[in-house]
């Protein structure tokens, strides 16, 4: 009997690159149901692959200087023989090591999915997947009411990609008043104190808000994301596994490239600024994209 065949994927550390590799991915449990996958992944975006069927490896790996991770992950990974290895990250670790195949991405223009999809030559793209347990489900389950929600991502990797705090309340405001009647706001961010510090002010200003920020692993947020019926967010992790989660996911972009970045999903949208600061985007453009968005994925 043959043996089934083993895959190394390797991906970004980031969790938003990570997240759009998360279709290519799939695919290949599609194509390979019997496969035994390792993942290479750094430590931000690693929890992403925790409930991925077919995980036999995790590998998480710190970038070190000099490429001394390279070295690394090719120590662990020399002495298996691979039938597929796939590298998102673009490097010549898979000429390095033993496999049937190798597949390297090079940059392209136009959308990131796009780009990783050409790699095994698929069109369309496969989109991004979030995967969790039936435990995450129920977690989120325990934690949510019986209310219309609408998850609020108002968080990014730096300021400038930060939409104002009372922008996101203003448009809260104005879905709960038209569109999302009786609504309630979760307020989701990753751990950390800058993270924290930028939600403080939406928290502060809508009493009733669901504080989930810091509080949950990658696999739980994508749950509490389905049963949103909306996410609105800055661009980030957050919002690319908020798409994945098969949430409607408006995308809020001013600095960085919506062309090459917006959320790739079954209902998604973006709302760009007028010019590159965050500050040029109105809270009218983004209410416009957010009810398009509700009325096309009800």
């Amino acid at each position: 009997m043959r043996a089934s065949p083993r895959i190394l994927f390797v991906t970004s550390s980031r969790i938003g690159d990570a997240m759009l590799s998360t279709g290519l991915l799939a695919h290949l449990l599609r194509a390979h149901p019997e496969a035994r996958v390792t993942v290479a992944s750094g430590p931000a975006a690693a929890e992403l692959f925790l409930r991925m069927p077919n995980l036999e490896r995790l590998i998480v790996f710190d970038k070190r200087p000099f490429g001394r991770h390279w070295l690394k992950l090719w120590a662990e990974t020399a002495g298996t023989w691979w039938d597929l290895v796939v590298d998102v990250r673009g490097s010549a670790l898979g000429f390095l090591l033993p496999t049937a195949r190798r597949a390297r991405c090079r940059h392209l223009p136009g959308p990131k999915i796009a780009e990783l999809a050409a790699m095994l030559k698929l069109s369309p793209p496969p989109l991004p997947v979030a995967w969790f347990s039936p435990q995450d489900a129920a977690h989120a389950a325990a934690l949510l009411p019986d209310a219309p929600l609408v998850a609020l991502g108002p968080t990014a990797n730096w300021s400038g990609k930060v939409w104002p705090a009372e922008r996101f309340v203003a448009l809260f405001e104005a879905l709960r008043a038209g569109a999302l009647p009786a609504a309630r706001a979760v307020v989701l961010a990753g751990p950390g104190e800058a993270e924290r510090a930028m939600a403080a002010p939406v928290l502060a200003a809508l009493p009733d808000a669901i504080d989930l920020c810091g509080a949950l692993s990658l696999p739980e947020a994508a749950a509490v994301l389905t049963r949103c019926r909306l996410f609105v967010g800055n661009d980030s992790g957050l919002m690319h596994l908020a798409a994945g989660a098969g949430t409607p996911t408006l995308g809020l972009f001013g600095p960085t490239p919506a062309e090459q970045y917006a959320p790739a999903g079954l209902h998604t949208a973006v709302a760009r600024a007028r010019g590159t600061a965050m500050d040029s985007l109105d809270v009218a453009d983004a209410l416009a994209a957010a009810r398009a968005l509700l009325a096309e994925a009800a």
